[in-house]
């Protein structure tokens, strides 16, 4: 009878064995591999208005594809609506951090008040926002528009002789880089009586509207137009068109300057039709990332990275458009 306990004892205990996994592979057993949470990211765009605006959204996505991040996103098509539906649905999916290229500077603080509650980090990028605590960003990557505009007006001074009627195209009413770029020129002209914005208007950073608003001054001004300030390339390659519908002459009769650098812009001064652009670097994926990690670790950034820009001219664009990645 006491072998057939000892026969039994032994198959139980085999039992047990052939089912207990190898130490190695157990939950927190020494050795084990981590299994490591892909960084999950939520990109809200302004939309794609531009070729400016679609480099920054390939420079973002392709950054986050190349460090394996999971990035969510979501084209706001230019409304400040779907960009808040955009970020209440990443904050409901618990991503890591959000970046943010906001189509308006105002009209944040509800939907990033519920981002600090959930801890998420928020990125702004290429755009600033006005809200009542500034601690419901982190930071804001991007470049000094108020400096771009004063690129742009010191530049088309010293071409004009300071005395010229300028018609300006405004980018999207309420927009960061339309408020400062505005803002800075207009601080250059105060230095400069005979140099004056006879009119203004918004053409939404589009080339199709761009064109429209021109149309409208030369049917209005005709031969008075003498110098064109677009808040971007996009609405100047549109005044560019409408002015040479008209027989006008862009880059000869009227002098043309622009912000942002694209390549259509590069394009246009190596014909002679646009004077100059203020470059304003859209390649931000790189930083955008750097900078996640470093927020992630614990580690201080600048409450605003700036990026630095230049101006190019039509004298000297054949010899740079090469090397211009967007």
């Amino acid at each position: 009878m006491k072998w057939m306990w000892m026969v039994a004892l032994v198959a139980l205990v085999g039992c047990k064995s052939e089912n207990k996994a190898p130490a190695s592979a157990e939950a927190g057993a020494p050795g084990a591999p981590a299994a490591q949470k892909k960084l999950s990211v939520g990109f809200s765009q302004v939309g794609a208005e531009s070729a400016w605006r679609t480099a920054e959204t390939q420079s973002i996505r392709g950054e986050a594809e190349k460090r394996g991040v999971d990035l969510k996103f979501a084209d706001a098509q230019g409304k400040q609506a779907q960009q808040i539906q955009a970020l209440t649905s990443f904050i409901a999916q618990k991503v890591d951090a959000i970046v943010l290229a906001p189509v308006v500077e105002t009209g944040w603080d509800v939907v990033l008040s519920q981002a600090k509650q959930a801890n998420i980090p928020v990125i702004l990028v290429d755009r600033g926002i006005k809200v009542t605590d500034d601690s419901l960003y982190t930071t804001l990557i991007a470049s000094d528009f108020v400096e771009e505009g004063r690129m742009a007006a010191e530049w088309l001074a010293k071409q004009t002789n300071g005395k010229a009627n300028v018609y300006e195209l405004q980018g999207t009413t309420g927009a960061a880089p339309a408020i400062d770029r505005k803002k800075g020129f207009e601080e250059v002209l105060a230095k400069y009586p005979e140099l004056k914005i006879v009119k203004s208007q918004s053409a939404d950073f589009t080339r199709a509207k761009g064109k429209e608003v021109m149309e409208a001054f030369i049917k209005s001004d005709g031969q008075q137009i003498q110098a064109v300030y677009a808040h971007n390339d996009d609405m100047a390659l549109g005044a560019i068109q409408a002015l040479e519908e008209a027989g006008m002459k862009p880059g000869e009769g009227v002098t043309v300057i622009s912000v942002d650098g694209v390549k259509g812009a590069f394009e246009a001064m190596v014909a002679g039709k646009l004077n100059a652009t203020v470059e304003c670097n859209p390649l931000m994926g790189p930083l955008v990332f750097d900078t996640i990690t470093k927020v992630r670790s614990g580690e201080k950034v600048e409450k605003f990275i700036k990026n630095t820009d230049r101006l190019f001219e039509k004298t000297n664009a054949a010899q740079v458009i090469g090397s211009r990645e967007y």
